[in-house]
């Protein structure tokens, strides 16, 4: 991802040079968080972001995000990525929604699989090593189906997502989540979180693909946030970085709030 962000880096420093216009750095995952606030009409909620290089639940207080949990070693988008090339399935449109398809097939069985959630966060490495060698060993035998590999990929990790994003709302007190990311647009995972948010009288606040996947309003939503807001980046400090994390960033837009644990 390194060449195309610098690319658009050095257009935006020029357009901003040629019409002489603020310069305004986002953070990926606060585009993400402050998109589905905006297009969902989430007020202050616990977020989940899945996608394929992060794996993030969160939540806002004292002007940041603070991460409560995230992976410990690859995003959860990453994985189903490297399984679907395992078993063959194709890139398009994308190989977690093929994954997703797969698992609806009627018919299914669950076959259990290493459910790894270390306190708040999760590692799914693992658990990809683990059905890598069962789909290796099995599928040619006729002994599970790629239906039934994907299905229980599916449950195992997004159960472990739901697992932490409730802990993380009883620990704020809060009822409502928003779920971002690419991976947030499996219909799957959101059935599983609605149901969790459902018998704590809460909400779930969740998008199709036209905002859960990376897009340009989402950077431009955040931007403009953080502008209405005085916040304006030096020329110096347009540069690119995979290091800059989510909750390094001072959301200055959102008014102060308050945790009440339950």
């Amino acid at each position: 991802m390194g060449a195309p962000l610098r690319s658009c880096a050095v257009a935006a420093r020029t357009l901003s040079k040629i019409w002489n216009v603020p310069l305004v750095g986002v953070n990926h995952c606060v585009g993400h968080i402050e998109m589905g606030r905006v297009a969902t009409g989430a007020c202050d909620p616990v977020v989940l972001y899945v996608s394929g290089g992060n794996t993030q639940v969160i939540a806002f207080n004292d002007e940041r995000y603070r991460i409560f949990g995230e992976t410990i070693d690859i995003a959860i988008g990453n994985c189903l990525d490297r399984f679907a090339r395992v078993i063959g399935l194709s890139n398009d449109p994308s190989p977690g929604y093929n994954i997703e398809q797969e698992a609806k097939k009627p018919g299914t069985k669950f076959i259990e699989l290493p459910y790894v959630v270390k306190g708040m966060d999760v590692s799914f490495s693992g658990i990809l090593t683990h059905i890598e060698q069962e789909a290796k060993q099995k599928l040619v035998k006729g002994l599970v189906t790629k239906a039934d590999l994907c299905f229980s990929l599916q449950e195992t990790l997004f159960a472990m997502l739901v697992e932490i994003t409730e802990r993380t709302m009883a620990h704020c007190g809060q009822n409502q989540v928003l779920i971002v990311g690419g991976v947030g647009c499996n219909k799957r995972l959101q059935e599983m979180m609605a149901e969790m948010v459902r018998q704590r009288n809460g909400s779930l606040c969740a998008m199709d693909h036209r905002y859960c996947i990376d897009n340009g309003a989402m950077i431009a939503q955040a931007g403009i946030f953080a502008l209405q807001h005085g916040e304006v980046t030096k020329m110096e400090d347009t540069w690119c970085t995979q290091r800059f994390r989510t909750d390094q960033v001072r959301a200055i837009w959102r008014p102060a709030t308050t945790w009440k644990h339950t």
